[in-house]
């Protein structure tokens, strides 16, 4: 497919920009310490990542969410924890990992000094599950510039039900062949494939740590798909 027409870039941002593994593992790893627990940290990011992610794809299908990404990292922690020997963690200890941590996430280096070159040319955006507040305060703390944050949690459906990606496109007022969205996750990145979005894969081969990504073969029918920021940007023609 041609990339002639694209006017936006619609950015996933929990993982594809965000070094969330990193930022649970630590928190993890400190918590543990002080309560004289050993485990292996990174598998326990990883679970608070999958419990938190579970509780929010295809919210608001059926009803109203009671909830945003920061109701589903509180539920996460306090299910990982209390089953894996932290269940004397403190309130505060509770809500430093489930609120302070994502909040002060560090964005991918490969990121930060691209995005105002991407920005020459396009609108970007970030458009996420992820709570207002955690772009609003991650953006502060990365020095990064959107011009536009759009998440799932002002639309009331959550990616990747069809709808969010629809109401996007509205927001931005461009048709959904205008806009092409961003991400390191197939399931993203194929729903907004199905509505009309073009679509470019970064791969993110760290996001999951050791582990690797559970998803990390991008889909053929991506528009693009690259290894870096930067090689983006040259893929779109931006110098």
């Amino acid at each position: 497919m041609s990339l002639d027409g694209i006017k936006a870039l619609t950015f996933d941002t929990g993982g594809t920009i965000l070094d969330w593994h990193t930022g649970f593992k630590t928190g993890l790893e400190e918590l543990g310490v002080r309560h004289g627990v050993n485990a292996n940290w990174a598998v326990l990011a990883n679970e608070i990542r999958k419990a938190s992610l579970g509780r929010m794809l295809n919210l608001g299908e059926e009803e109203l969410p009671a909830y945003n990404f920061d109701g589903a990292h509180r539920a996460a922690v306090d299910e990982v924890l209390d089953a894996n020997g932290l269940g004397a963690a403190t309130e505060d200890e509770r809500h430093g990992l489930a609120y302070d941590r994502p909040h002060n996430f560090i964005c991918w280096p490969d990121f930060s000094n691209t995005l105002p070159k991407l920005r020459a040319q396009y609108i970007c955006a970030s458009f996420t599950i992820l709570s207002f507040r955690i772009i609003i305060d991650t953006a502060r703390r990365n020095g990064l510039s959107w011009d536009a944050v759009i998440s799932c949690e002002a639309i009331g459906k959550y990616k990747p039900l069809p709808e969010p990606y629809e109401t996007v496109a509205r927001y931005l007022q461009l048709d959904v062949s205008e806009c092409c969205m961003v991400a390191c996750h197939n399931f993203d990145l194929d729903a907004a494939k199905a509505v009309g979005f073009k679509t470019a894969f970064v791969r993110r081969p760290d996001e999951w740590g050791p582990a690797g990504p559970p998803d990390p073969e991008p889909n053929p029918i991506h528009d693009i798909i690259v290894d870096s920021f930067p090689e983006l940007a040259e893929r779109l023609g931006v110098d």
